[in-house]
């Protein structure tokens, strides 16, 4: 996880913190205030293998699971 940045890693343990599985709803909701471009940041997390989603950008009812931490 060294390889990641500060977003993918907050994401990431956000994602841990909640049984693995959060609703883009609830991400963006999270990081609102933190950082912007969390659609992007999930796309790469999710080309880099650490989570997955139904697309390839998340939309605003997607369901995202960590799947690797």
């Amino acid at each position: 996880m060294s390889d990641l940045k500060d977003e993918e890693k907050f994401i990431i343990e956000l994602l841990a913190k909640n049984k693995n599985f959060l609703s883009f709803r609830e991400i963006q909701k999270e990081c609102e205030d933190k950082f912007e471009g969390v659609r992007l940041i999930l796309k790469n997390l999710k080309i880099k293998g650490f989570v997955s989603f139904d697309g390839d950008l998340p939309s605003f009812n997607s369901k995202i699971e960590l799947i690797k931490k």
